[in-house]
């Protein structure tokens, strides 16, 4: 870190003078136009101009030639989109490969915001046109988590029913959870390279970025798992393996333990009730202990205890969330944290005493 002394220049203009191996990196000479940026944590971001006329108008190309590993070119585009690129071009010598363009008609319409703009038999142009800004966290959080539980909800039902058609419902929202994850993802990226959208969107304080970044991911992960469950309920149904009715009720009723204990964790995120999250920690723990008793009744049958090993899971998942949400409330530090935690800070004035031998 380097100081600079700041000085008057006429009655009431301040200024402070730009370090010389950063101008020369930069290649700034006199009459150069640099733009100030206050950030929300009130420093100041000074950025060249040719910086941001190159963050607009730059183009990244993916050489579809080079993608010849399955789903190679389809996770490549997902990651650009992820990182914020706005403009993707696949390009190929020759022509690019017909699996490589089924690849990407089948995830363009999973990015929101990412549209096919030109293509050739070798080209193919894809732009981002989404306003990151039009977005708010909080509402993508309660989105993919209501998705998730919808999930979760049809793929209990169509186990306790034996619903192959509910179960297929459940499996085929899983393509909108992913949508939701990849947009809110793209967005804390963007925000922790511009902090004001990082403001627009709902971040006072960026240390909050890598908090909701995890929720995220676990909430992904809730879907993810409750679409594996309802995958589980159409092989079960396959086996023709009868189910007792008691089997299915101890099942339902850790599936209800679950289902709580996720939802109300992300409900904490928003209540930033500490004492609820709490509770739902401990609700984990006897969980636990009823699914590890559980798992041994139901050694005959292997669909039933993959199920129940994934609602274990999911309730893991939960209870991490039930602790993001109580350190989310802490570093929010406000009027409810109060309540139990109050902070004294001391400003020292003396200087300590020397020991002397």
């Amino acid at each position: 870190m380097e100081s600079r002394k700041v000085q008057k220049v006429g009655y009431s203009t301040l200024t402070i003078s730009l370090p010389s191996e950063w101008v020369k990196r930069k290649n700034i000479k006199k009459g150069d136009i640099v733009f100030i940026m206050p950030e929300v944590d009130g420093t100041l971001r000074i950025v060249p101009s040719d910086l941001l006329q190159r963050e607009e108008a730059e183009e990244y190309i993916i050489n579809a030639d080079v993608c010849d590993e399955k789903r190679l070119l389809e996770r490549l585009i997902v990651g650009s989109y992820i990182l914020g690129r706005d403009v993707v071009r696949i390009t190929s010598t020759t022509r690019i490969k017909s699996e490589c363009v089924e690849e990407i008609r089948g995830i363009v319409p999973r990015l929101i915001g990412l549209g096919i703009l030109e293509e050739t038999p070798k080209n193919i142009l894809l732009q981002c046109s989404i306003d990151p800004t039009k977005f708010q966290m909080d509402m993508l959080i309660r989105r993919l988590s209501l998705i998730a539980s919808t999930i979760y909800s049809e793929a209990i039902q169509a186990l306790l029913k034996n619903d192959t058609t509910l179960a297929m419902d459940a499996i085929s929202r899983e393509d909108e959870a992913d949508m939701i994850f990849f947009l809110a993802t793209r967005l804390l990226v963007l925000a922790q390279r511009k902090r004001d959208i990082a403001e627009k969107i709902g971040f006072s304080k960026l240390i909050l970025i890598p908090c909701t970044c995890l929720i995220l991911q676990y909430l992904e992960l809730i879907a993810d798992y409750s679409e594996y469950i309802a995958k589980e309920v159409i092989e079960l149904e396959k086996s023709k393996a009868k189910l007792d009715k008691p089997i299915l009720e101890k099942v339902y009723q850790l599936s209800e333990v679950t289902e709580t204990i996720f939802q109300k964790a992300v409900d904490c995120i928003f209540t930033k009730d500490l004492k609820i999250a709490n509770s739902l920690l401990e609700m984990h723990k006897v969980l636990e202990s009823q699914i590890e008793y559980e798992m041994h009744q139901l050694s005959e049958n292997p669909y039933l205890r993959t199920i129940v090993s994934t609602l274990s899971k999911i309730a893991d998942k939960g209870a991490v969330i039930a602790k993001l949400a109580i350190n989310t409330t802490l570093m929010k530090s406000d009027e409810q944290v109060g309540k139990i935690l109050k902070i004294k800070r001391h400003t020292r004035t003396t200087p300590l005493p020397v020991k002397r031998k």
